[in-house]
């Protein structure tokens, strides 16, 4: 059976049009489960399929195909939600796009509401942290083209980047080692900082609130 060509043509032609998929994904075009662990696994040696993480997948030629449209950078956008279900992209990586921490990233940070995870795969490294569900919030959706992305605002970000340091953000000096570019931010975004602080209703968080409106203001 492996060696049917044409059946196995027809699975990859299947294939390299989803951006990502399982095996139950293909079930629709082929019944025998037996067959298809084996014909991924002769795949992903052969370099046709990625994996994604375990039992997810996507194909090079799917890759390629986003490559040469000009919109792979926001396929791997997509897949970090994909890859872990409740999630949204922030910290670093939203941070780092709108010049407000001076480091590049290239990695993928987002926060979720379940348990802190990572992957790697050939694609690049995606890791999650995770937060209460209360301030699982602050998060736009956006659609390019095919994907839906979800990303966290400007001051979102900026705040989960401040909640997950709060227990080293000790004082003022702290907080402005971080070097934190808020020109960048409006009086819209301190408003919108401030409802997130409010919301996770710590001391120690309206400390550092009182800090960062210091440093925006000068």
């Amino acid at each position: 059976m492996i060696g049917n060509g044409t059946k196995t043509e027809y699975i990859f032609r299947f294939l390299k049009k989803l951006p990502y998929f399982c095996i139950d994904d293909i079930l629709p075009v082929e019944k025998n489960k037996t067959y298809l662990i084996i014909l991924l696994s002769r795949y992903a040696k052969s370099g046709k399929i990625i994996r994604l993480k375990k039992g997810l997948y996507t194909t090079k030629e799917y890759i390629e195909e986003m490559q040469k449209n000009g919109i792979y950078h926001s396929y791997l956008e997509f897949i970090s939600n994909i890859l872990y279900p409740s999630s949204y992209l922030s910290l670093e990586y939203i941070l780092s796009q709108n010049n407000i921490i001076p480091e590049f990233t290239t990695n993928f940070i987002s926060v979720t509401i379940n348990k802190t995870k990572s992957f790697s795969n050939p694609l690049g490294n995606f890791f999650y942290h995770k937060i209460k569900k209360e301030l699982f919030t602050g998060f736009d959706i956006y659609r390019e083209g095919d994907f839906t992305i979800l990303k966290a605002t400007k001051a979102k970000a900026l705040f989960d980047f401040l909640y997950f340091r709060k227990n080293i953000l000790v004082d003022g000096k702290s907080i402005e080692e971080l070097r934190l570019n808020l020109d960048v931010l409006g009086r819209k975004d301190i408003k919108e900082l401030e409802k997130y602080i409010n919301l996770e209703g710590s001391r120690k968080m309206e400390d550092i609130l009182t800090h960062i409106i210091k440093l925006w203001k000068k």
